[in-house]
Parts: structure tokens; C-alpha cells; sequence
């Protein structure tokens, strides 16, 4: 049975992962809005990844003697001033959620409960994945001249096509 600061403390990721499934719905809208429809259904797709990166935690709190606790969810930003600032937006949130993962295993594993430390290590190996994901993005942006229109829709492509992979 996990103590009740670790269940506090997994109910505090839990609603870092509803406020991204949140963030990434929004980045979805903000794309269909601009025509980035490759680019919308890859924030869809990555808003749901999200929603199962949340309930794993949610349930896991509950089968561990805890009690998962529906988080109150803060505004996610709503506009962007380019698919650039879309995706550096991102990566930083999900340094921010690594940043977060990492300080809760430290601590479950402080507090020698090795059942929760042992769950967590996939989310420490998921945010090694969708770091390098949001970073691959942008450098491809990068590489292929930045945001022209031409660009933009070899780049909106090249974003569909990569959860199309998975």
C-alpha cells in the first residue's frame, strides 16, 4: 500500500498529464485552424497518448491502496505565432513533465517504495521518447528552411506521416 505523500505526489503528475492531453488539444485546434491538418492529427493522436499516460497513473493509485483524485485543469494557451512556436512549446512542456517524473522517482525511491519506483521507470523511459520526438520535429523544420509556405506543407506532411509510423 503506497503512503499517502506518494499518492499526493502521483495526484500531482496525474494532473500534469490531464494538463497536457488539455495543452495538446489545443495545439491540435490552433493547427486545424491555420490548415495544418497533418499537424492537428498528430496533437489528436498525441492529446489521447497523453489521456493513457494519465488513467495508467490514475489506476495505478488506486490499485496501490491510494486514491486517484479527477485533478482540476488549468487553461492551456490557445494561440501560437507559428508551427515553430507549437512545437518548442511542447518540448518544453515535456522537459517540464520529465523534470517532474524524475523528482517523483527520486522520491518514491527516498521513501523506499520500490513498487512505485519500479512503475515509474517507464514513464522515465517514455519522456526519453517524446522529448526526442518534439526535438526531432523542430530540427526537422529547421533543416528544411524554416516556415515558408512551400515549406509548410512538406513539414505538415512530415508530421502526419510520423504517427502514421507508430
Amino acid at each position: 500500500m503506497i503512503s499517502k505523500k506518494i499518492a499526493e505526489a502521483l495526484n500531482r503528475q496525474v494532473a500534469k498529464e490531464a494538463f497536457a492531453v488539455n495543452s495538446y488539444l489545443s495545439m491540435a485546434s490552433w493547427c486545424e485552424q491555420q490548415g495544418l491538418r497533418g499537424c492537428a492529427v498528430f496533437f489528436y493522436e498525441q492529446s489521447e497518448e497523453e489521456k493513457g499516460h494519465m488513467m495508467k497513473l490514475f489506476k495505478y493509485i488506486n490499485e496501490a491502496g491510494g486514491h486517484a483524485i479527477a485533478p482540476e485543469i488549468k487553461e492551456p494557451s490557445h494561440s501560437y505565432k507559428s508551427i515553430t512556436h507549437v512545437f518548442s512549446t511542447a518540448l518544453e512542456h515535456e522537459r517540464g513533465v520529465s523534470a517532474s517524473i524524475n523528482k517523483l522517482v527520486e522520491f518514491c525511491f527516498n521513501s523506499k517504495d520500490f513498487a512505485s519506483f519500479h512503475f515509474l521507470q517507464w514513464y522515465v523511459e517514455e519522456q526519453v521518447e517524446e522529448e526526442n520526438l518534439f526535438k526531432s520535429i523542430l530540427d526537422m523544420i529547421k533543416l528544411a528552411g524554416g516556415e515558408t509556405s512551400k515549406n509548410l506543407l512538406f513539414i505538415d506532411g512530415e508530421i502526419r506521416r510520423l504517427k502514421e509510423k507508430k
